[in-house]
């Protein structure tokens, strides 16, 4: 069999800073308030992140939240810094479905799907270089909590298409091959433009597990010309991530999906990328600079977009 040439391409490396599950509250550099989450995503990208992946939660119960004005503070203080960084909101939220026990049809207390002008209200006022558009519905669970996480096509087309008109790149975050089908059609409808951006989402509970095997099958699903990652949940993290490198892929690390930099040791984002890039070195790839990844994502130019506030005055 001949050997492969090498592939001396650039890696980018996301951050995903906070997350929105449940997490433990033993950890002590989780960050949960505006400054705490917008201050660990400067520190991970001076340490060579080329994206942040951003939650927010309330500040007073660390609970989840898609408060509009929350995500303005925490990218208004990123974009404020004096780091140049690619900024990635989620998407995902308002999307859990809890049935009713006594009548599945119904829902019960813990539900939170909104329709889709609610879901991207904050992608409207803060205009980032990208958002997750999460291409799934799937049994899932968070801790205790067991739920339907709901995204239907008709939900996915509209945001698909609110994100076209904002000019917001969709990364589409894929739990099992069969979200990549639905990925095609939206990309054949045209909701999706350009070359898309895949994100595997791998060792969530009852979705695809984080196996080099699904890396490999996920990746065989892509549409030609895409770019993108793997992830892996907890001590899956960094297999995971040395997996996609080594098919041509990008990596994903964080407090999101892994708290810990060893067995019983907490980690901190900063910490979590140094290791990522610790990998890259090993595996014989540099990381990519934000100017670097726009250019490979096809993303706009502007390296230091103003805030949002200010650009619309």
């Amino acid at each position: 069999m001949p050997i492969a040439p090498f592939d001396n391409r650039k890696i980018i490396i996301t951050c995903a800073v906070t997350g929105g599950s449940k997490f433990n509250r033993a950890h002590p550099d989780f960050p949960i308030t505006p400054q705490e989450i917008a201050d660990s995503a400067i520190e991970a990208a001076r340490a060579g992140a080329a994206i942040v992946h951003i939650h927010v939660r309330d500040p007073a119960t660390a609970a989840a939240t898609y408060d509009v004005e929350l995500f303005k503070e925490v990218s208004d203080r990123i974009r404020q810094s004096s780091v140049d960084v690619i900024l990635n909101l989620t998407c995902g939220g308002n999307a859990r479905f809890v049935p009713d026990p006594e009548d599945e049809s119904r829902a019960a207390r813990g539900t939170t799907v909104a329709p889709p002008e609610i879901r991207y209200a904050h992608i409207e006022e803060c205009r980032p270089d990208i958002a997750s558009l999460d291409v799934t519905t799937s049994n899932q669970g968070d801790g205790g909590d067991e739920y339907v996480y709901l995204n239907t096509p008709r939900t996915l087309r509209a945001m698909a298409k609110r994100f076209k008109e904002l000019g917001v790149k969709p990364e589409i975050e894929v739990f099992e091959g069969g979200d990549i089908g639905f990925a095609h059609q939206l990309i054949a409808e045209g909701l999706i433009t350009g070359d898309p951006i895949f994100q595997f989402v791998l060792g969530v509970k009852w979705n695809a597990p984080a196996t080099p095997d699904t890396v490999a099958y996920m990746k065989g699903l892509l549409p030609e010309g895409a770019h993108w990652g793997a992830l892996g949940t907890g001590r899956n993290q960094y297999p995971v991530a040395a997996q996609s490198v080594l098919l041509g892929g990008n990596i994903r690390v964080g407090l999101e999906d892994n708290l810990y930099l060893r067995r019983g040791v907490f980690a901190t984002n900063k910490q979590l990328v140094e290791r990522a890039r610790e990998l890259i070195d090993i595996l014989g790839h540099e990381p990519a600079t934000p100017k670097e990844a726009r250019a490979i994502l096809g993303l706009c130019a502007n390296e230091r977009p103003l805030t949002l506030r200010a650009a619309s005055e």
